[in-house]
């Protein structure tokens, strides 16, 4: 099976794959995602919601950590054929309507095509549809107010840095950290927690800055973006996260 789902707490669920992981989120309201894969996740992403006993039409909402086309590459389906709305922070709102596009370029890749770990890489993303560029025009600002109404009332924390309005969320204790802070990626050198390439980062410094404020939280869950689950406290993975 392509996707495996792991069931963190009662609402919980880690929907991970080997390029890229999302959240699935019940509660008696109905189902939300965090994030929906590349547009090629799609029915893994449909798999994952079958296996909990929903379907499309069930989820009242798609809430991104920030608008990389891995992450928000089913929303764009989700969001025309069935409606579904779509939210993230407020400053990520123009990234996700792709009215600018803050993502490594072709170029930026080009100048790793000699080792064969990006190569493949590159291939297998371009093949769940990496290179798609379209947006989400209706996507909205995720208010308090919104939050409250979706299952699992996530609570955003703002972790600049990936891109410009990248944000994490905590939801039934667990925190949901997108590419923030991840624990492992096809192209990482080492598994365990760490930043993304820095290729892949909007800001740098702002990514450094977001896993001081993911250190401040009380949790022992963490459900990155990228890489296995992790279980321990959030500062140790901070400090192993944190270049030196």
């Amino acid at each position: 099976m392509a996707v495996a789902l792991t069931a963190i707490t009662e609402h919980v669920h880690m929907a991970q794959t080997p390029l890229v992981n999302w959240t699935v989120v019940t509660d008696d309201t109905g189902v939300m995602l965090i994030d929906a894969g590349f547009p090629g996740s799609r029915e893994d992403v449909l798999l994952s919601l079958r296996e909990l006993g929903f379907g499309p039409a069930d989820v009242t909402g798609i809430v991104l950590t920030h608008a990389h086309v891995d992450h928000c590459g089913s929303a764009i389906w989700f969001a025309k054929t069935h409606g579904t709305a779509v939210y993230c922070h407020a400053d990520e709102v123009g990234h996700a309507k792709r009215e600018y596009l803050q993502q490594a370029s072709p170029v930026d890749l080009v100048l790793h095509a000699w080792q064969p770990r990006w190569v493949k890489w590159s291939l297998d993303i371009a093949r769940k549809g990496a290179l798609v560029h379209e947006g989400i025009p209706s996507t909205g600002a995720l208010t308090e107010d919104v939050a409250e109404r979706l299952p699992g009332r996530p609570r955003a924390i703002p972790t600049p840095g990936h891109t410009g309005g990248h944000c994490s969320y905590i939801i039934d204790g667990v925190l949901v950290s997108g590419d923030a802070l991840v624990t492992g990626h096809p192209l990482a050198p080492r598994k365990g927690p760490q930043l993304l390439h820095p290729v892949f980062n909007h800001d740098e410094p702002g990514c450094v800055r977001s896993l001081s404020a993911l250190a401040m939280l009380e949790t022992d869950v963490l459900i990155p973006g990228h890489g296995d689950l992790w279980v321990g406290p959030i500062r140790e993975a901070v400090r192993q996260a944190t270049p030196r």
